[in-house]
């Protein structure tokens, strides 16, 4: 937010402030996707992350067009404060397919053409592998916010599982800095500070998933986000996987999602989730444009 400052000028604008100040709701906030590709890089990120790097074009092209092709996300990754120039950076392909199945592919880089492996491993299924990456946005070139409140929770989770954890460019909601999303699972977190995301991350691990701070499953979308959110707020917490969606029909601006539950949760449920559009609003740190968002709520939550 914005305030007055010393000598009556204004306080730098923080989006992740401003969207607390609102209250700006998180379920239902969580980009559509099943594929990542990771790519390890340890100099200064560009503002544009993976497209602003001055690769070798031909290659460049080559990685882009193949994940253009999957709707993959393509994301610069890096250990929090861990540099070993000797050893190669790594890239990675993590995809979820229709069936809930994970799939991992690894392997490393140090010459630009090595990178050309990637488009190869976005072609194939890969290897069956559950192994989470907990993948924490720092892209402070993007916007503030992620530097600001990303690398504390950088550093508290890589101090708890190093091996695991990645600060990453810019995945999306600015404004629910710190963002912290889980791969291939799919399942984004956002307004979490280092101790919630140690409480977060520790209970995602156990598969206990919690509405507090989840912005939704990658491979929903929106309003049927909205309604796993507002099932767990019911109900308490459930596993990755503990609520199906089975049914959805869109009336207007309302939308009727069934959802089916394994025991102990309710083995079927009716939620009913409204969209409305927000006034413009500033929100990101970068743009001083004002924009509209679509926000997703669950007026009413019943057991069928």
């Amino acid at each position: 937010m914005t305030a007055p400052g010393r000598e009556g000028r204004p306080e730098r604008f923080f989006c992740a402030d401003a969207a607390r100040v609102r209250g700006d709701p998180l379920a239902g906030t969580a980009p559509f996707g099943s594929v990542w590709v990771l790519v390890e890089y340890r100099r200064s990120w560009p503002a544009n992350g993976f497209d602003g790097l001055a690769l070798d074009p031909a290659t460049k092209a080559r990685v882009f067009t193949a994940a253009q092709a999957l709707r993959a996300r393509i994301l610069l990754i890096r250990r929090y404060g861990r540099q070993r120039p000797e050893e190669p950076a790594r890239w990675a392909v993590l995809r979820h397919d229709a069936s809930g199945d994970l799939h991992q592919q690894w392997g490393s880089w140090r010459r630009d053409e090595d990178l050309a492996q990637i488009a190869t491993a976005l072609e194939t299924p890969g290897k069956p592998d559950r192994t989470p990456v907990i993948l924490v946005c720092a892209h402070g070139r993007h916007d503030a916010c992620c530097a600001v409140r990303g690398r504390p929770v950088g550093r508290a989770l890589s101090a708890r599982w190093p091996e695991l954890v990645w600060e990453c460019t810019h995945v999306g909601g600015d404004r629910f800095a710190a963002n912290l999303v889980l791969v291939p699972d799919g399942v984004y977190y956002g307004n979490l500070d280092a101790p919630a995301s140690l409480t977060v991350v520790e209970d995602h691990l156990a598969d206990r998933i919690h509405a507090d701070h989840l912005r939704g499953y990658t491979t929903l979308f929106p309003p049927q986000q909205a309604a796993v959110a507002a099932a767990l707020a019911r109900f308490g917490p459930a596993g990755r996987y503990d609520y199906a969606v089975t049914g959805t029909v869109r009336e207007d601006t309302t939308w009727h999602i069934r959802l089916q539950g394994r025991p102990p949760h309710p083995p079927h449920l009716e939620v009913r989730v409204r969209a409305h559009r927000t006034p413009p609003r500033r929100l990101t740190c970068r743009g001083a444009a004002r924009s509209s968002a679509v926000v997703y709520e669950a007026e009413w939550v019943g057991v069928g």
